[in-house]
Parts: C-alpha cells; structure tokens; sequence
C-alpha cells in the first residue's frame, strides 16, 4: 500500500521536472519557424505559431511587400498598401522618374512629367548634348545646338583637336588645325621625337633629328651601351667601345676574374691568370 502511494506521488513530480527539457528542446524549433515565417520561406508552418507570432509574420510579411512595391518587383501588391504607403509610393515613383529623365535614362516617362518637370528636363538634356558636342565624349547631335553653343563647340572642338595633335593622340586631325597649330603640332611632335631617340625609346625617327639632337642621342647611347657592357649584358657591343673604355673594361674584367680565382666564389678561368697570379692562388707547399 505504501509502495502504490510512493509511485503516485513520485509521478507528477517526475513530470514536473522533465518540463522545462522537453521546453527547451521545443524552443529551437519554434524559433526557426517564426524566422522562416518572418523571411517567407517554404519552411514556414504557419500552424505552429502562437497569436503573437503570427502578428509577427504579418507584419514583417508587410514591410516586404512595400519594400517590393518601392523597387518596382513583380511581387508587390499594390493592394496590400495602405492608403499612407500607397501615397508614399506614388511619390517616389515620381520622383524616380523625374530623376531619369534629367539623367536621359531610357526609363524616362515624359508623359508622367509636369510641364514645369519637363521644361527643366529639357534643359538638362540640352545643356547634356551641349557638354558632349564640346567634349567629344559621346553622341552629339549638332542640329540640336543653339548657334551660340555651335561656335562654343567649335571652338572646343578646335582646341581638343590641336591638344591630341601635340600630344601624339591618335584622334588628331591635322586637316582641322590652323597654321599656328600646325606649327605648334610640329614643334612638339619633334621634340617628342627628339626624347624618344635620345632615351632609347620606341618610335625614334633618327632621319628627323637635328644636327644637334643626333650628336646627343648619340652620347646617350654610347653611355647606354657602356653600362651594359659594365655589367656584363648581352646588348653590348664591344666594337663601339672606344680604345679606353675597352682597356677599362678588360682591367675590370681580369679584376673580377683574378677575385674569383683567389676565393673561390663565382667564375674562374684559370688560363686568363698570369704567372704571380697563379702562384698567388696555389696552396702553400706547392
């Protein structure tokens, strides 16, 4: 009898204390399932939410309905909007469009602009083909420029062209520069030239050089020549050396060589040694 009354009495207890496990084993869950509600994702059970996690859902379901409406997404409900959020939205529509048209985007709706809107994208778009006629970075349309902007262009035009010819731009024209321009043009192509020679650089014409800039060019590639034969390149070449450098450079040569021997780091050929400088290099007892 006592035995019964124990096991009774141990039962609700064991319950009790086996709640908050199976709660927390729960919880998990039931948390995931709300995120995945609140996200719209497949996983949802919409079962399994209390009443104010089903608020929840709704109302994170609603911000990403008008979130999708404000980006044009196929899945907004419009209907869905309040009236508040529906006004919102119209607003900044207009306002989107209004900005693409002052930009000349192709979402541009011209039909939806105020004639006070479309004065000032008219302005904008012809203050944009104004800038791109002077700069040459675009389309330009010439029919459409006032004939204040067609000499301001020209003028532009005239400028930019002259700048490529002297700098070497292969959008010069030489057709199009005045005499002064061609002058200039000439004057920096030659001096360009002129560098390219003497630093040994591509597109060196020899033929367009001065008396002068050929006695320079000259010097500066006989010192290039020398250092590359200093330091042992295959671009040198000995036969443009003069009789002192080549005896400087075969002093330094049988310098190293000798250096080399005696140490016995680094190239060595023993033939080109002399008589004392064998002997120097033999070990003691030899």
């Amino acid at each position: 009898m006592r035995a019964s009354l124990r096991k009774c009495l141990w039962a609700p207890v064991a319950c009790l204390s086996l709640w908050p496990v199976l709660a927390l084993a729960q919880f998990p869950d039931s948390s995931q399932n709300l995120e995945a509600c609140k996200a719209g994702r497949e996983a949802c059970d919409r079962s399994k939410l209390s009443v104010p996690q089903s608020a929840e859902v709704a109302l994170a379901a609603h911000g990403r309905n008008v979130a999708n409406c404000r980006n044009h997404y196929d899945s907004c409900d419009r209907s869905k909007l309040s009236e508040p959020e529906t006004v919102a939205l119209a607003v900044a529509d207009h306002q989107r469009n209004v900005t693409d048209c002052n930009d000349g985007m192709l979402s541009c709706d011209h039909s939806k602009l105020t004639p006070s809107e479309a004065r000032e994208m008219a302005a904008a778009e012809q203050q944009r083909n104004f800038t791109t006629c002077k700069d040459g970075t675009g389309a330009c349309d010439r029919s459409k420029l006032t004939p204040s902007e067609t000499a301001k262009v020209n003028i532009a035009r005239s400028q930019l062209n002259a700048s490529d010819c002297e700098n070497g731009s292969g959008e010069c024209d030489h057709a199009q520069l005045s005499p002064s321009q061609t002058r200039d043009a000439t004057a920096a192509e030659h001096q360009r030239n002129a560098q390219n020679c003497e630093n040994g650089w591509d597109d060196c014409d020899h033929s367009k050089l001065t008396p002068l800039q050929a006695k320079q060019t000259a010097s500066s590639e006989h010192q290039r020549n020398l250092e590359a034969c200093k330091d042992g390149q295959e671009t040198c070449d000995y036969t443009t050396l003069t009789a002192s450098e080549a005896k400087t450079l075969a002093d330094a040569e049988h310098k190293r060589n000798y250096t080399a021997c005696l140490k016995g780091y680094g190239y060595c050929d023993a033939s080109r040694l002399t008589v004392d400088e064998t002997h120097s290099i033999q070990p003691k007892g030899h």
